[in-house]
């Protein structure tokens, strides 16, 4: 068994320091009020016994909070009272200088934790590790200087997330829709060298794709580029090529025949747009940013996004050489095809691609191939977004999220009147654990409102925190941002202030745990009908009501946001144990439920659980994905299609989930599974062909919180991931 130090290091759990921790207490009390060998030796014991039963690897923490309980139980109260007096001493020398034993052991590979924060972050590479140390001092100023006592007391205690505290230090915001079409058309400066508008299509991929890095390197969060914005290119390459061929008809004296030289051009056309979608798979597969990795780049994929004619056939040209390049995957290190996890696709389900018979009909079965066999592209029902995004005019709109699920809400420039989301971001995220609300408040439903109350004040000045740590932020900061298009045109020295108000970008409070909140409210999961559902929508009429009053006191948009919990799912299950312990069906997991889904072990069918969550995501209106687990459909595409024309009709944003593997010992392809370790309970992943555990030697893709991770996760989300059931 293995316990984890504060350091984030993990070593083998040994009883003897347990023993001899006590016994220091012990030697410092009077002798009728000591405890005998025999007793310290079986606290010892039950804490040896209470760990293995946790099914993971304990904090340091919780072993002391699990010794005093223990002391406590046998009465020592004296001896309790000294072993706390000590630890709290420990404690306070350790605040002095809170980051030195963290960054020592990520720099040695030793912090577990790191090694398990990000999917898609490998701690052993020099560029990660130098971002994970920044993160750790940016992390104790933001804890000790920038915030307020409360909140960060609060965000210890699992009771809300306050997420990407590593980057709060620096005036840096959450994800963003990159104005891609201003860059290339008007041109845009990169490194401080002026980028003009490209003369071809496959330059304008590299520009996108340059320019994705440098604004990775500028924010923490996602970031979403359209096709759209790279589809008129297209034209400058043909009637280029159109030029060219003319020109070489004529240098040796070919008769100069229109139909002839168009035909030529175009078979340039089709060699120049699969060479600049290739740019763009793989420089941003290749290109690494100053955080350590790949840009987290979602690629949107909207055929009604141009006009009809030649663009839009253009754009579908594209979009077609895109799916096909995904579904062929790219090559690791031993030459063998793999699941990329970026870029991330989103490809919009419309009138003209959803049914057989459409003119479009052909993109729709590529993407049902390359979702059953590379897990992208995730899909939009342009039907249900144009009913659920309505602006101030009336006017529905079909837009692409920011990342993987933080949409903007809808937004009218008041210059202009007409609608505006590229251009836009998100300020930062702070979530609040529904679980403990519930936990907190035993079941009274009184006190469960009157507590929500107080925690949503805790979000909002939380999240007021991060709102005025933008205020003041100059342009200079990220020139690319602010000055040279990707998000604005602000002049040299000038501040980003007004694009934080009236709309231009949003700030979310995100949620998670809906699930097992209300089954600890109402004894039942939010599917039933009868109870569990109206307690979970009212929950969620809460949080908007409280989104509401914000904004209408700030200026600012305040809205929903369905979490998309990676590691923190661990850490608030841990945090839910050790406040109220293992309640069945509520904190009995090594994780809590994302935002409003079903839970992973419920029974429930593919179609029911789309029709059921549709609901909570017209009341997450800054973002939410749902999606369906389902087995390896590569030979059942038919199926695949009829999930996608069932999204189509009844959700607004959803994915399909299966399993990419391969195992680079025994060249196995299939899914590999994840197994407890002997006599640990660790959970591990192994190759069920040949039994390779190391993962080191082989690549698994799992989509983990609405992306793809391949760098493997926390025991909590590995549970979740082992305990998803089949909706197909």
């Amino acid at each position: 068994m293995k316990i984890i130090k504060r350091s984030g290091t993990e070593v083998i759990f040994d009883s003897s320091k347990i023993i001899a921790a006590i016994d220091k207490a012990n030697a410092s009390v009077i002798d009728y009020e000591k405890l005998t060998d025999e007793q310290i030796r079986q606290i010892a014991d039950n804490v040896e016994t209470a760990c293995m039963n946790m099914k993971r690897s304990p904090s340091v923490e919780e072993i002391q909070d699990m010794v005093e309980n223990q002391l406590m139980n046998h009465r020592a109260f004296t001896v309790a009272r000294n072993y706390i007096t000590y630890r709290y001493k420990r404690a306070l020398v350790r605040k002095s200088n809170s980051t030195d034993e963290q960054i020592l052991s990520l720099l040695e590979c030793n912090n577990e934790e790191v090694k398990q924060e990000n999917s898609n972050k490998n701690p052993t590479v020099n560029s990660v590790q130098r971002d994970y140390m920044a993160g750790e001092v940016s992390k104790d100023i933001t804890k000790r200087f920038l915030l307020p006592e409360d909140v960060v007391e609060a965000h210890e205690k699992g009771l809300i997330h306050f997420h990407d505290a590593d980057y709060f230090a620096q005036h840096m915001h959450n994800c963003c829709l990159v104005n891609l079409e201003d860059m290339l058309q008007n041109g845009t400066v990169i490194s401080e060298t002026m980028i003009d508008p490209p003369k071809s299509f496959s330059t304008a991929c590299n520009i996108a794709t340059q320019a994705v890095a440098q604004i990775a390197s500028s924010q923490y969060g996602g970031q979403s580029i359209s096709l759209a914005h790279l589809a008129p290119f297209v034209q400058v390459s043909r009637e280029k090529f159109r030029k060219q061929v003319r020109e070489e008809f004529q240098a040796v004296g070919i008769e100069e025949d229109e139909q002839k030289i168009n035909e030529v051009a175009e078979l340039r056309v089709k060699e120049e747009i699969n060479r600049g979608v290739q740019v763009i798979q793989y420089q941003v597969i290749t290109l690494m940013t100053t955080n350590g990795q790949a840009p987290f780049i979602t690629v949107f994929m909207y055929l009604d996004e141009v006009p009809e004619g030649q663009t839009r056939d253009d754009l579908a040209a594209i979009i077609e050489e895109m799916l096909l390049q995904r579904i062929q995957g790219v090559k690791n290190e031993k030459g063998v095809y793999i699941t990329p996890a970026f870029p991330k696709l989103i490809y919009v389900l419309e009138e003209d691609n959803v049914r057989e018979g459409s003119k479009y009909w052909y993109l729709t079965q590529l993407a049902a191939s390359c979702s059953a066999k590379r897990l992208v592209p995730d899909y939009i029902s342009e039907k249900k977004m144009l009913e659920l995004k309505i602006d101030k005019n009336g006017e529905g709109h079909c837009y692409t999220c920011m990342g993987c699920r933080s949409f903007l809400t809808p937004y009218v420039d008041p210059e202009t009147n007409k609608p505006k989301y590229y251009g836009r971001f998100n300020q930062g995220v702070v979530t609040l654990n529904l679980v403990d609300v519930a936990c907190s408040s035993g079941g009274d439903m009184d006190k469960f409102w009157e507590l929500m109350d107080e925690r949503l004040d805790l979000c909002y000045r939380a999240l007021m925190c991060r709102h005025k740590r933008l205020l003041g932020t100059p342009s200079d900061v990220a020139p690319i941002l602010w000055q040279n298009g990707a998000l604005a045109r602000l002049k040299k020295g000038e501040k980003i202030d007004k694009l934080l108000f009236n709309g231009y970008s949003t700030i979310s409070l995100g949620y998670a745990g809906l699930c097992e909140c209300t089954r600890y409210m109402t004894g039942v999961s939010h599917t039933d009908p009868e109870k569990g559902t109206p307690f979970a929508l009212e929950v969620m009429h809460k949080l908007n009501s409280a989104c509401a009053e914000w904004k209408a006191k700030e200026h600012i948009d305040f809205s929903i946001y369905g979490t998309p919990l990676e590691s923190t799912t661990y850490k608030f299950a841990k945090c839910l144990q050790k406040r109220f312990g293992i309640i069945k069906g509520v904190t009995d997991k090594n994780y809590i439920t994302n935002s409003y889904h079903v839970h992973v072990t419920e029974e429930i069918n593919a179609f029911d659980k789309l029709k059921f969550e549709a609901q909570f995501q017209h009341l997450s209106p800054g973002g939410a994905i749902s999606y369906v687990e389902v087995p390896d459909m590569q030979d059942n595409i038919e199926a695949v299609l009829s999930v996608m024309q069932y999204i189509y009709d009844n959700i607004m944003y959803a994915e399909l989930n299966t399993k990419s593997d391969y195992c680079m010992k025994c060249g196995y392809d299939g899914e590999i599974r994840i197994t407890e370790e002997e006599g640990s309970g660790k959970l591990v992943w192994e190759c069920p062909n040949c039994g390779n555990r190391d993962q080191n030697q082989m690549s698994v893709a799992r989509r983990t919180c609405g992306y793809i991770g391949t760098q493997f996760w926390n025991q909590g989300r590995t549970q979740e991931i082992k305990e998803r059931v089949l909706h197909l």
